[in-house]
């Protein structure tokens, strides 16, 4: 059996510390949804375990729903446009939505999702990301609950993944350049 960590090549976050910041982002959503409902989306897949692990801390009528979302376009440059592959399961006006994601890269699948969610009229909307890359970043954006900041290293683990693998780690780790450098378009 292959060793888990061989194409890690460092842990950045441990499960551990992801636990005690998923923590404080429930009680800061507890806090500012004080009294209210709120429906809680995971994007799919990537965010499945932060949002399992921050769903079960939130101290407020929670709804759950999730989507799956893409960039079109070639496969290694995104178009800046989504695909909706799993759309939400219920209507959201006048509820206060908040988005769940793995990371903040780029911005650009999750500023035109906000962009196509705000024409369905929710109450409100709020992004809450496990990981941002500020670095990468293309659009202008931020996250409303943000669990760390991580610098611009190709991150997997904690349901992240690189080419379906590596998901089910428990910690953020860094891969190993030798893993995907060959994927990795010359511009």
């Amino acid at each position: 059996m292959k060793d888990r960590y061989a194409d890690i090549k460092k842990v950045l976050l441990t499960g551990e510390e992801i636990s005690k910041r998923t923590t404080e982002i429930a009680a800061e959503i507890t806090r500012d949804y004080a009294g209210e409902e709120v429906l809680v989306v995971a994007i799919l897949r990537g965010a499945v375990m932060f949002f399992a692990e921050l769903v079960k801390q939130i101290d407020l009528d929670v709804r759950m729903d999730f989507m799956a979302v893409s960039s079109y376009g070639a496969s290694t440059v995104s178009s800046k446009e989504i695909k909706i592959n799993k759309d939400l399961a219920q209507p959201i006006e006048g509820l206060n939505v908040i988005i769940v994601e793995d990371i903040i890269d780029t911005g650009h699948t999750l500023k035109s999702l906000l962009r196509l969610l705000w024409t369905r009229n929710p109450k409100s909307i709020k992004v809450c990301a496990l990981l941002d890359k500020p670095s990468r970043r293309e659009v202008e954006l931020e996250g409303d609950y943000v669990g760390f900041e991580v610098p611009n290293e190709f991150v997997v683990g904690y349901g992240l993944d690189y080419n379906e693998k590596y998901r089910n780690l428990p910690d953020v780790c860094v891969l190993k350049e030798s893993v995907y450098k060959n994927d990795i378009p010359v511009v």
